[in-house]
């Protein structure tokens, strides 16, 4: 896929309600948006990312899908090839991989989104709403988070998840995050830091700036199974503590794990 630039299409910022979305969303009605993926040895989990993105979007929006790779070993780069989208690579890390997407993005609409977190069907029509608005450029967007396992303990965590998010203004990453390039230079972007660039946006963005879609976004629940749930949820947790306190990202990895 080839998208054209569109760096000098802007939204003027009047107008309170989202319009309904019916039939097809043009590139001129700014309905096209630039999807970001890091990338490293995600081949087990990139495939399905990816076919929900390219699957029929009733909706019409347009995409550009980039995967920005820090050096995967295994098939990653040429899944991505063979699904004909931009591969580009980057230094490892994710918030470094995340920065050079958004620096080679074409569109004004940029998605990032993990390798391991499928959207689920509306994802489309609940962009092309939401950026039809006036308004949009001055908010940012994330999905409802939800993991690929039936267990009691998977609720858990999604209610933990929901909390969090919802009075906390804390969503991570594995919820996806729609930001206009405007609002995302104004705050600084991504930051070049190996943990927690994330949470670190999200502050920057702040609560009165950040909305939640009513689409799940779907996140392999592997980490969990293998770490068990009540451990991996005490260490994600003791991470956000020591981030809090000041202790430098790539000091809390060695945590993380």
């Amino acid at each position: 896929m080839q998208p054209q630039n569109t760096s000098d299409r802007r939204l003027s910022p009047d107008g309170e309600t989202a319009p309904h979305v019916g039939g097809q969303i043009t590139r001129r009605s700014s309905g096209a948006i630039s999807v970001i993926i890091p990338t490293l040895n995600a081949a087990d989990s990139l495939p399905a990312t990816l076919q929900a993105l390219t699957a029929d979007r009733p909706s019409g929006l347009q995409l550009e899908i980039l995967v920005s790779d820090g050096g995967s070993g295994d098939q990653t780069q040429a899944i991505a090839t063979a699904a004909e989208v931009t591969v580009i690579t980057a230094s490892r890390g994710r918030g470094q991989q995340l920065a050079a997407g958004a620096d080679q993005a074409q569109f004004d609409w940029l998605l990032f989104l993990h390798a391991d977190t499928v959207l689920t069907r509306g994802w489309d029509s609940a962009i092309a709403a939401f950026i039809l608005h006036p308004r949009s450029p001055e908010k940012a967007a994330v999905f409802q988070f939800r993991l690929n396992d039936s267990s009691a303990a998977a609720r858990r965590l999604e209610k933990w998840v929901r909390w969090r998010s919802n009075l906390l203004a804390l969503p991570y990453g594995d919820q996806g995050l729609l930001i206009h390039r405007q609002l995302y230079a104004e705050i600084g972007g991504y930051r070049e830091i190996v943990l927690m660039e994330d949470v670190d946006i999200i502050r920057r963005l702040g609560r009165s700036r950040l909305i939640r879609f009513d689409v799940d976004a779907v996140t392999d629940a592997g980490r969990y199974l293998r770490a068990g749930y009540g451990r991996r949820m005490l260490r994600n947790g003791l991470c956000l503590l020591l981030y809090f306190l000041g202790l430098p990202p790539h000091l809390i990895k060695r945590l993380y794990g």
